[in-house]
């Protein structure tokens, strides 16, 4: 019990930091990103929404280091390449949006690998088992750890994911279309939480409505340019919309967020 507890503090603790990440001009040539800047902080919410094949996957996996590139990425100040290789695995996390897990694993066994970064040569301590445990309650599969991971659904597998980076216990998470294969309820359970975090999340959204509602500042690409940025407020304009989707909206405001309605495509839709 008290392992739980301490993984828990600690996971609490790590919130506490406030980080300050930068993106600065940062290309890639094959599929081309071209020039993409953005400045954020713990807590917020960077979207990156666009049209099939515009670029946001390659984006996302340059900024990871993924992927050859120029540009700057800093965090802290601090150049991102030139961080060692097993800090940055503890500083940032990356959720693909294809994962592949070995037949034979469990749910605590993927979850477990969010822990590598922290292993010495006694492997998992006892601390580590209990972030493991957290991170699986923080996103509502704790029930699951000792399943088996390939008889999940699709929806709980990226949940599984999702907490496999937790327990890395990172500054900046980055999530390419964490959304698929959830139901609505899910998505906006999982949105809700990475945006109320006080992480640096990026993530790449196909839907909308869901980048409206959870994201502090979205970056609309079309084949590799950033052809527009900024609050969600100033992208999510039925004029930005028409420009860029080739749909026709109608846009409104609560108190629960920005609320999008779409009717039909114009005449510049492919």
């Amino acid at each position: 019990m008290s392992n739980n507890h301490d993984a828990v503090t600690q996971q609490a603790a790590n919130t506490d930091r406030s980080v300050s990440f930068i993106v600065s001009d940062v290309c890639s040539r094959v599929p081309p990103v071209n020039n993409v800047s953005f400045e954020a902080r713990s807590g917020d919410t960077v979207g990156i929404v666009g049209r099939n094949g515009s670029g946001k996957t390659t984006l996302l996996r340059t900024i990871a280091g993924l992927a050859p590139h120029s540009g700057h990425v800093t965090i802290d100040g601090e150049n991102w390449d030139t961080i060692p290789r097993k800090i940055r695995a503890r500083r940032m996390a990356f959720v693909a949006q294809h994962n592949v897990a070995s037949a034979d694993v469990t749910v605590r066994d993927v979850i477990a690998l969010g822990r590598t970064p922290y292993l010495g040569v006694l492997g998992m301590r006892q601390s580590d088992r209990g972030m493991v445990v957290a991170s699986a309650r923080e996103v509502g599969v704790h029930a699951l750890l000792d399943r088996r991971f390939v008889h999940l659904s699709g929806g709980e597998q990226q949940r599984v994911h999702l907490a496999r980076a937790l327990a890395t216990q990172p500054d900046v998470i980055l999530l390419d279309e964490p959304t698929n294969h959830l139901d609505i309820s899910a998505q906006l359970q999982l949105m809700g939480y990475v945006s109320s975090s006080n992480l640096v999340t990026v993530v790449v959204l196909h839907d909308l409505n869901l980048a409206a509602k959870f994201c502090d500042y979205v970056i609309v690409l079309d084949g590799g340019d950033p052809v527009t940025a900024g609050p969600s407020r100033d992208i999510f304009t039925e004029e930005v919309i028409e420009r860029h989707f080739d749909v026709e909206s109608r846009v409104w405001e609560t108190p629960d967020g920005i609320n999008l309605e779409f009717h039909s495509a114009t005449t510049n839709a492919g």
